[in-house]
């Protein structure tokens, strides 16, 4: 998956206006403009695509994470400079304080059956010998079991 198609959807998951984009970038102390949103949302073949980079959307889902869940005093925490599925898949999981049995539930609703000891691999340290890479299709599950839950269901 593109970063660019991680934006899309959490967009379009949330209802998320442009104005309201900006602001929670900037909730992670990141400036964006709205042409720069613009450029990132459109789709790969639009003339005016821009590809969104590792640490423009880690600074976003970090902003979403101090909107969901609030903003810690001090400094904010550094955004990736290299994203991977499983850092989306836990500031996701973060951000809408998620529990394991949740995240079952979400993937459930896009028809994934998975153990909760298979979940908590994807969210072990890279290198830990449990530790397992989140490839693209249970990513994409994950959204779309969130767009189930929270757009499509009004929840």
């Amino acid at each position: 998956m593109t970063n660019n198609d991680v934006l899309r959807r959490i967009r379009y998951t949330f209802d998320y206006s442009d104005p309201k984009m900006v602001e929670i970038f900037a909730l992670a102390d990141h400036v964006v403009t709205r042409e720069q949103l613009s450029g990132w949302l459109k789709k790969e073949d639009d003339p005016a695509f821009q590809p969104c980079s590792d640490t423009d959307l880690a600074s976003f889902l970090n902003g979403l994470i101090n909107e969901r869940r609030g903003k810690k005093e001090g400094a904010q925490p550094e955004p990736e400079r290299r994203l991977t599925n499983n850092i989306i898949f836990r500031k996701l999981k973060i951000a809408l304080d998620l529990q394991a049995e949740d995240v079952v539930e979400i993937l459930a609703l896009a028809d994934v059956e998975i153990s909760k000891h298979e979940l908590s691999a994807f969210f072990r340290k890279p290198g830990h010998k449990n530790y397992r890479g989140c490839q693209d299709q249970i990513l994409r599950n994950f959204l779309k079991g969130i767009q189930l839950m929270y757009r499509d269901s009004g929840g």
